[in-house]
């Protein structure tokens, strides 16, 4: 029987972004799939009531100067040396949202792995449709086809019934995980969701 750890992702979260290539390793080592659910960020923000950590917390002397050492230890520990902020952050995700939707679910991660360079390597500006077609042309993919499945009424009521759900299920932020049922928010949680992997055998 195989193992699903299931990935509540938006492009928007940089911590989706860091913690993309670790949660891939422990799948791996533990023979696991990674199940890919689009949501809208700013969407799970408002049905929750929770909002972006810098946001937050800008009045809480410390914490985001700790979260910010945090992020850099997480960085080094696992050489994501190729990140780089957005200058564009925070930015509006919906279109690169509903391409993950645009495609099969066993095609998304190779989408994620497509874009995300884009966002958090590259600094590009992906709400720039033009930026955004070259990427997906030069990744093999059909960039017209695909923009133009982004505004098909079924897609756009998908990505809001995701984000609507998870909220649901508990989730007020990313990255959230699901294993087995269990919830787990944020990228500090690899051990404890390798922990649970490797007790299921």
């Amino acid at each position: 029987m195989s193992k699903t750890i299931e990935l509540i992702f938006d492009f928007v979260s940089p911590n989706a972004y860091l913690i993309w290539q670790p949660l891939k390793a422990v799948a791996e080592k533990h023979g696991a799939d990674i199940a890919i659910t689009p949501v809208f960020l700013g969407g799970m923000h408002k049905l929750s009531g929770n909002a972006p950590p810098f946001v937050r917390d800008a009045q809480v002397k410390g914490k985001n100067e700790y979260a910010m050492l945090e992020m850099n230890r997480f960085i080094a520990r696992h050489g994501l040396t190729k990140f780089k902020m957005n200058p564009k952050f925070p930015f509006n995700t919906v279109t690169l949202q509903r391409l993950l939707l645009a495609v099969d679910p066993g095609e998304r991660a190779g989408l994620v792995e497509a874009l995300q360079p884009g966002v958090w390597e590259q600094g590009l500006d992906m709400t720039d449709i033009e930026v955004l077609g070259n990427i997906l042309n030069d990744a093999g993919y059909d960039a017209k086809a695909l923009l133009e499945k982004t505004q098909d009424p079924a897609i756009k009521q998908q990505l809001m019934d995701n984000t609507e759900k998870a909220v649901e299920r508990g989730a007020f932020g990313i990255p959230t995980m699901y294993v087995d049922g269990e919830m787990y928010f944020g990228k500090e949680r690899l051990g404890q969701i390798a922990e649970q992997l490797a007790a299921a055998g």
